[in-house]
């Protein structure tokens, strides 16, 4: 027998909150509806959160069902202040409109945009950005409990730190009326998002029955789905690595990066990582993981990296971790930067600082004091050690920091 669709979502972990149950349950395996998910274009990329939410995406648009995207050019101007203990930075509109120019382009990747059951993008800039302060206020702020609103855990971190401005109060309203727009122009009956953005889909339901009943109107509920937040096995959020925040754009974090993310990923994170994102049976993930963890790592590597980044360059990154964990210890492909051989005789640590590997002259030191950085795959002894034009092999030297980060650095 085959499964239905929320027996798969339910199966593969991706169930966290649901406004109505049974509705769902039976919106979600019936006919096809129209959905959405919003993304604002905070940043000029997407990062590991997002691409989970594409997932989900995803399945229901293979499905049948009709889904929008909607990329938040008011909202971003705004900044969500869900979890937040200190106000987001301000972003300019110049920014904003970048962001989601790049935003969109890689959204495409991931959903389906053309050929059969296209998804379609949309901007809130467009329903939003023309209203009145005044006519927004009295069609959409009246709806809106003040008390109500500072209960809701998206504020409540900011609260609590006491900074919670009149601006960051606005967000819940925009985005709840993003999804009563987009209920009257598409008929979209359901949001999808991380359980972060659950006081604002509540809003968002809450807010198309006050207006219906203040306008005499029968309005048709309208439902919220969320996905679990990414946390990893040591509590953080999954996407945080030692470099930073994991993103899709290769400009960002490099496609062997990447897929070495993927590898360091602990061992208790493995299964639901390949649930989430790969279209794995349950039961062969299962089997993998108990059986060899370290392969169930490498296809979990490879198989997200491929879908992020094409095949190609899953392979070669592949290939590059091999030759690096290898005895070889170096990779045409390896991780790489250029810099002037002018500062040639430098102070290892200094190095290290030049080239981003440690954060802090203390940090360098700690790490050559215990034996944790290799220069051409020999350790460093010293914190005097100069590197000069005798360490270079073909203009270059590969520094090994730890068991798991390698670069090559070219003197040009």
């Amino acid at each position: 027998m085959e499964k239905k669709l929320f027996d798969i979502l339910k199966e593969r972990g991706y169930v966290k909150d649901l406004t109505h149950e049974r509705e769902i349950i039976d919106l979600v395996n019936g006919e096809p509806f129209v959905f959405y998910l919003g993304i604002d274009p905070t940043a000029d990329s997407l990062h590991i959160g997002h691409f989970f939410a594409l997932t989900m995406f995803r399945w229901l648009q293979d499905f049948g069902h009709h889904g929008i995207i909607l990329i938040g050019g008011a909202t971003a101007l705004i900044g969500d202040p869900t979890g937040k203990s200190d106000m987001r930075k301000m972003l300019s509109k110049e920014e904003v409109a970048h962001n989601k120019a790049e935003v969109k382009e890689l959204v495409k990747r991931f959903v389906k945009t053309d050929g059969d059951n296209p998804a379609i993008i949309v901007d809130n800039a467009d329903w939003i950005c023309d209203k009145t302060y005044v006519d927004f206020m009295r069609d959409i702020g009246v709806h809106f409990n003040v008390n109500n609103m500072l209960s809701a855990d998206c504020y409540k971190k900011r609260l609590e730190n006491g900074g919670l401005t009149f601006l960051e109060m606005g967000y819940m309203l925009m985005q709840a009326f993003d999804f009563v727009h987009l209920n009257k122009e598409f008929g979209c009956k359901l949001q999808i998002g991380g359980s972060d953005q659950w006081g604002n889909i509540l809003a968002g339901a809450d807010l198309s029955r006050k207006i219906g009943f203040s306008e005499g109107k029968k309005i048709e509920p309208l439902f919220g789905f969320t996905c679990p937040l990414l946390i990893k096995a040591d509590g953080e959020k999954m996407g945080k690595t030692a470099s930073g925040t994991l993103w899709v754009s290769r400009d960002k974090t490099t496609p062997f990066d990447f897929f070495q993310a993927w590898m360091n990923s602990f061992d208790e994170d493995v299964e639901r990582s390949l649930s989430f994102f790969t279209r794995m049976e349950i039961s062969d993930i299962k089997k993998l993981c108990a059986r060899d963890i370290r392969e169930a790592k490498k296809i979990l590597a490879f198989e997200v990296t491929k879908l992020v980044h094409g095949e190609e360059e899953a392979i070669k990154a592949r290939q590059t971790a091999e030759e690096l964990f290898s005895n070889k210890g170096i990779s045409e492909n390896m991780p790489s930067i250029t810099i002037s051989k002018d500062i040639l005789d430098i102070n290892i640590v200094d190095l290290l600082i030049e080239t981003n590997l440690v954060s802090s002259k203390s940090e360098a030191r700690r790490l050559i004091e215990q034996n944790g950085i290799s220069l051409n795959q020999e350790k460093v002894k010293s914190v005097e050690q100069l590197v000069t034009s005798n360490d270079l092999q073909d203009s270059s030297v590969v520094i090994q920091k730890g068991k798991k980060i390698f670069l090559k650095v070219i003197f040009q």
